[in-house]
């Protein structure tokens, strides 16, 4: 493997632990846990896919007249990636992006869509993510992350965008939530089969063979830049923290809930 990746993944190695232990999913235990963590996670679900578009834009050519652009490699590299993020299948074998099975599974198990859903208008009508988030009401962690996406977005820079694409998002998903939703699905299947559905195409796809792929787009990316891998430690570094404050907005959502319940 590249030294340099090899290297970025034992310094940022901590920030991952920290995320994938993190207290929020010692708190999830029932459905309406479930209800409230999805009601947070589906904006990753949906900046994931800016991020990954934003990627397309900028390592192939998406206008016309169509001209060539960039190393063939990379084009097939991301565009694989699209493919498998834009139009997977659903449990009925039918084309649904990954974003949009995810809400598939907020609706089959109640989790309220009212803020994703006055975000994605608001886009449409031409208002900025940050406004967008602020008047949707979105929690203070959770905008934090999206705009940290979005900044890496703006910043324009192809290799930040691949690394943070690849380090930042990918296989931070623990063991322990598999079975936290595999325990409510033995409960309740129908209510969770959808989601239950979403996290083994994200353990198969994203996980294994996109992961790969996003390495590889990385490394051809930077290169031998020292430059370039000392920026991408700093904004994966800076991901990974907005990924924490996201997990504690879930946190502190999911007790007050609990205080109120008791």
């Amino acid at each position: 493997m590249n030294t340099h990746i090899e290297q970025l993944q034992a310094n940022i190695e901590p920030l991952r632990q920290e995320i994938i232990n993190h207290k929020v999913y010692t708190l999830i235990n029932d459905i309406e846990d479930l209800q409230i963590f999805m009601q947070h996670h589906i904006f990753a679900v949906w900046d994931f896919m800016s991020l990954l578009k934003s990627l397309q834009n900028n390592l192939t050519c998406t206008q016309v007249p169509w001209i060539p652009k960039g190393a063939a490699e990379i084009r097939y590299l991301i565009n694989e990636i699209v493919v498998g993020e834009e139009c997977d299948v659903d449990l009925n074998g039918n084309r649904r992006s990954h974003f949009e099975l995810y809400l598939d599974a907020m609706h089959q198990c109640g989790a309220d869509t009212t803020q994703i859903n006055h975000l994605l208008q608001q886009i449409i009508n031409g208002t900025s993510v940050q406004k967008a988030l602020e008047e949707a009401g979105v929690a203070n962690g959770t905008s934090t992350f999206v705009n940290g996406t979005f900044d890496v977005i703006n910043s324009n820079k192809d290799y930040l965008q691949a690394a943070v694409f690849t380090f930042g998002r990918e296989d931070l998903i623990p063991s322990m939530f598999i079975s936290i939703v595999n325990d409510i699905y033995q409960r309740i299947p129908s209510s969770v089969s959808i989601f239950k559905y979403y996290l083994e195409r994200h353990i198969e796809v994203d996980g294994d063979h996109h992961s790969h792929l996003a390495l590889e787009m990385t490394s051809n990316l930077c290169g031998n830049d020292p430059t370039k891998w000392l920026e991408v430690e700093q904004a994966v570094s800076a991901s990974l923290k907005q990924r924490i404050l996201l997990w504690d907005s879930v946190y502190h959502a999911i007790q007050l809930k609990n205080a109120v319940s008791a």
